[in-house]
């Protein structure tokens, strides 16, 4: 599901038997996807809103996909400011 509600999104996962991926439609998904140039800040123009920038801070792009890998599973990614509201 991409740049829908997160609302929409939980529901929709709640009531299917089958996982869900989001980009861009909040942490509530069974798993989430990010394009790699969006993951390492490498994007032409202006940036989609569910974009973070995990290369910032880091030394490697291995560093970055790490950071990306670890939040997604803790939660902390996508976060409030990275999802849609109704």
């Amino acid at each position: 599901m991409e740049a829908i509600p997160a609302a929409l999104a939980a529901e929709v996962t709640r009531r299917l038997t089958i996982p869900t991926i989001g980009i861009g439609a909040g942490p509530e998904c069974s798993g989430q996807v990010l394009v790699l140039h969006d993951v390492l800040g490498v994007f032409p123009g202006r940036k989609a809103k569910f974009v973070k920038n995990f290369m910032e801070g880091q030394t490697s792009i291995d560093a970055a996909v790490r950071l990306y890998v670890q939040e997604v599973k803790s939660g902390a990614f996508p976060a409030v400011e990275h999802t849609f509201a109704v």
